[in-house]
């Protein structure tokens, strides 16, 4: 008996989950033998639910919500012997991933799209104990992204992201990090650095075009700059596409990679669009490791 979950999160699209909760119950009852329907009141719930799915052997596990959502989701399966089959309906502000598979944005649209038999393999990512579906980013941009108010995420979308980044940029700090990097490691400075596993970053659907989810890498971009003017420069080669290093910006593949300060500061990254650990940190890339359906 294929047995699915569909967990909600009623905040999220400003509260339009639960118009469309019922659509999506309907459209997975027609998918699989039973459907179970659990609603999220805080934050962990949503991995919660997916863990106790995944031990339960449930064959999918679906989530309503936004990127942060989809993360606890992916966080509740990613470490069991059984991992069903992951599915989600986007109802954020970004919705990366949902970008860089094709899902369409529409929740309706999305619903109606669900098929039991379009199913793709999904790299995620591990940086120390948690997991990632997007990009880790750390340093100034991410820093100002962690103070982004959730009522400005709901109004300006993905903007907000980018109108508090470039408010903190005019003061700019870059750091030194020490960064090992499968292996080999060396010395960057930078305000900013990235490891994405999709091509879609903040909204931006091609900002690391060659990224596939499923070609096993990470993708590490970094910006060339120690002061504001260095980091306008890197702006225009930043937003066009990142494929190749450049005069302003660095971008190479791996596998493992090692991030430290070399001073004894604090900072924090942003995994997925929320604060997360702070450094330092270990990232690799699990390939192939969930099914998603796409």
């Amino acid at each position: 008996m294929k047995k699915a979950l569909l967990i909600v999160n009623p905040s999220s699209g400003g509260e339009q989950a639960k118009e469309y909760e019922k659509l999506a119950y309907e459209k997975l009852e027609t998918m699989f033998d039973e459907v179970v329907v659990l609603h999220t009141k805080k934050a962990g719930d949503a991995k919660n639910f997916a863990r106790e799915a995944a031990v339960d052997n449930y064959h999918s596990v679906f989530v309503m919500g936004g990127d942060g959502t989809v993360n606890e989701g992916i966080n509740g399966i990613a470490e069991q012997t059984h991992r069903p089959n992951f599915g989600f309906i986007p109802m954020g502000t970004v919705n990366d991933l949902a970008r860089a598979l094709g899902i369409p944005l529409a929740p309706k649209e999305a619903i109606n799209h669900l098929s039991i038999d379009s199913t793709q393999p999904l790299d995620i990512g591990k940086i120390n104990d948690q997991y990632f579906m997007n990009v880790v980013a750390i340093g100034t941009i991410p820093e100002s992204i962690n103070d982004v108010d959730p009522e400005k995420k709901t109004k300006y979308g993905k903007f907000a992201y980018f109108i508090s980044g470039m408010k903190q940029l005019v003061g700019n700090q870059s750091y030194t990090f020490r960064v090992k990097i499968d292996g080999q490691e060396k010395q960057i400075e930078s305000s900013t650095l990235l490891i994405g596993l999709t091509n879609s970053i903040g909204g931006f659907e091609k900002l690391i075009p060659n990224a596939k989810v499923n070609d096993g890498k990470l993708h590490f971009v970094y910006l060339k700059d120690s002061s504001f003017i260095d980091t306008l420069k890197t702006l225009p080669d930043l937003l066009k596409g990142v494929d190749t290093s450049t005069e302003h910006l660095a971008y190479q593949t791996c596998e493992t990679i090692e991030i430290a300060l070399t001073e004894e500061e604090e900072l924090a990254t942003n995994v997925d669009g929320d604060e997360g650990e702070k450094l330092p940190v270990t990232l690799q890339v699990l390939p192939s490791h969930l099914t998603i359906y796409c």
